[in-house]
């Protein structure tokens, strides 16, 4: 039977064919499809890790106990995993392991374009990159097996592309395969130095064995063709290099490390061009120029920053001034990203640029608090680095005597994923500042995934919710407020208040998602014409829902999710609920 199917799709599709036992994620866009559709597999244990590191972390211990694994996450996570990543190199795998790290060429919700194979080659891991939904399926049993084999944990390495297109894929019924058992092993577990040193050497063998297999993997396979030059390409860049130049030879790489040199070497001696088609990092082309190959080309041609695509390869092989390809003649308006009508870290964005004080932000979608009309959010760096980057601030103003307030805002997510350890450093050092925790009961920017403050388990099961507030207030902090984002009066009250304090304090801003089923509209907001004086305070919250006509503020009825901020920011009374 065939379906078609997302890359992300695929990858759970591929897991459950392959006797995968234990699957772990944080959500992450562009990899968080993959663990949603793993849930819908009951044979599989799933569950969304409070971060990356733990994620990598169970997973390792589910294959030490002999469960096949896979953990996944966007690129950005796996620079929180990498402290158990190298370690888990070095003690291997018991059951497979498989860790996807979704890559985002373009960086369409991302903060950098970082290569993650890059990761595998430090690690010491062997890094697989699949072309097309097919291949994203097919090489989760390949990775399993590869794992049990060279006792090793394999990268999967997908980009935006590959886990978001749709492609015909074929499916086949679930292998079970039984747990191994669980036999202790202290050498290979424990990584003492002493046991370091002797892991290492067999990492190094591994890696010997994996070049071979690489050599004699069905994959890494040569396309004939004709020309004048020929391509090498790995991952999604081999579907453009294949658009761009249909007949041209192509070595298709799939293991991207360890490179099949014998391959390379066979290949590339039959031409006197090469050109290495590859997105972000010039990764396969130095590992090739580093043989002594001579006539490779790649980042001197091919752009290393942004997407690729068939047009861009070509252009750039050909040195084509312009390249026909499809475009829309109609010049579509831009729309900006905004927070949601109704959103309730509106309120707070607000009243922190009303009184301009200096914000370290933090990952979510409140990071849209940045643009205008709101601009209230100085600093955004990773997950949980505005309590510590408010921190930082803080102590520097200090220093020049300046007087100005800096205030920390993180999301509820990303506070349990990140956030408690820079908490605890401010309690530690005596820290004085404020940090706003966005409490809207989801984490909503990838999609509405469960995180432990929302009484639900990836796998639907019924869970404690983890109190904020008792966690904050077990730290020792003597100032712990919650307000109700809805409130402006309060809002603005309660912050004033405690930037001004000279200790520190945290403000839990409780108001669940607008976009969750379970927190239905409350009412739809109008703008009486007579009374609307054209101030545009209430175009200032950047509300969705509310625009400018002949002078005059409107609210959109369809959008209007009656959160009543704009009401409470217009000085006229002019925005009511609809027919009062």
């Amino acid at each position: 039977m065939k379906e078609l199917l997302s890359g992300n799709e695929a990858i759970a599709r591929g897991a459950y064919e392959a006797g995968l036992h234990v699957a772990t994620a944080y959500p992450g866009t562009p990899s968080t499809e993959i663990l949603e559709n793993i849930s819908k597999y009951k044979e599989i244990y799933c569950e969304w890790s409070t971060n990356e590191k733990v994620a990598l972390e169970v997973a390792g211990g589910a294959s030490f106990a002999g469960a096949r694994v896979l953990a996944a996450m966007k690129l950005v996570g796996l620079n929180v995993a990498a402290d158990p990543l190298f370690s888990l190199s070095y003690i291997g795998a018991t059951g497979g392991f498989v860790i996807v790290s979704a890559d985002d060429p373009g960086m369409h919700s991302s903060q950098n374009e970082q290569d993650n194979r890059q990761y595998g080659r430090a690690a010491k891991i062997p890094v697989l990159e699949p072309s097309d939904s097919q291949e994203a399926k097919d090489f989760v049993k390949i990775a399993l097996d590869m794992s049990e084999k060279y006792d090793t944990p394999v990268l999967l390495r997908t980009t935006t592309r590959t886990a978001h297109s749709k492609s015909q894929v074929e499916l086949k019924d679930r292998v079970e395969i039984p747990l191994k058992e669980y036999v202790k092993d202290f050498k290979k577990r424990v990584i003492l130095p002493a046991n370091a040193l002797l892991r290492h050497v067999d990492v190094e063998k591994r890696l010997r064995d994996l070049k071979d297999f690489s050599e004699h993997f069905e994959f890494n396979k040569i396309e004939e063709g004709s020309g004048d030059f020929a391509l090498i390409a790995s991952g999604i860049s081999y579907q453009y290099a294949k658009e761009a130049f249909p007949n041209t030879p192509i070595l298709k790489i799939s293991m991207s490390y360890p490179l099949p040199e014998n391959m390379i070497r066979e290949f590339t001696s039959k031409y006197k061009k090469i050109y290495v088609v590859e997105e972000n990092d010039p990764f396969i082309e130095n590992q090739i120029k580093a043989m002594g190959i001579g006539n490779i080309h790649g980042k001197d041609t091919i752009p290393q920053i942004g997407e690729l695509n068939q047009y861009i390869v070509r252009k750039s092989i050909l040195n084509e001034k312009d390249v026909e390809h499809f475009s829309v003649d109609t010049e579509i308006p831009p729309r900006p990203p905004a927070l949601c009508p109704g959103c309730p870290h509106t309120s707070i964005f607000h009243t922190l640029h009303k009184y301009k004080y200096i914000v370290a932000g933090d990952i979510g979608c409140y990071t849209l608090g940045a643009l205008p009309p709101l601009n209230a959010m100085d600093t955004c760096v990773d997950m949980g680095a505005s309590i510590t980057n408010g921190f930082g601030m803080e102590i520097a103003l200090a220093k020049q005597n300046d007087k100005r307030k800096v205030v920390s805002v993180i999301g509820d997510s990303t506070f349990f994923h990140s956030g408690i350890t820079g908490l605890i450093d401010m309690v530690y050092n005596n820290a004085r500042g404020t940090v706003i925790i966005l409490d809207n009961r989801i984490t909503a920017m990838t999609g509405h995934q469960d995180n432990p403050g929302t009484g639900k388990t990836l796998m639907g099961d019924d869970a404690p919710i983890i109190d904020i507030m008792a966690i904050v207030k077990s730290l020792g902090i003597k100032h712990v407020y919650k307000i109700d984002n809805y409130n402006l009066k309060e809002t603005e009250e309660v912050i004033k208040r405690e930037v001004e304090r000279d200790e520190l304090s945290v403000i839990v801003a409780t108001r669940p998602c607008a976009l969750l089923k379970s927190n239905p509209k409350i009412a739809t907001y109008e703008v009486a014409p007579d009374k609307c004086i054209g101030c545009k305070l209430c175009l200032g919250l950047g509300c969705p829902a509310i625009s400018f006509v002949d002078n005059k503020s409107v609210i959109e009825p369809t959008l209007c999710f009656g959160c009543s901020v704009c009401a409470q920011v217009c000085p006229t009374n002019a925005i009511t609920i609809k027919g009062e």
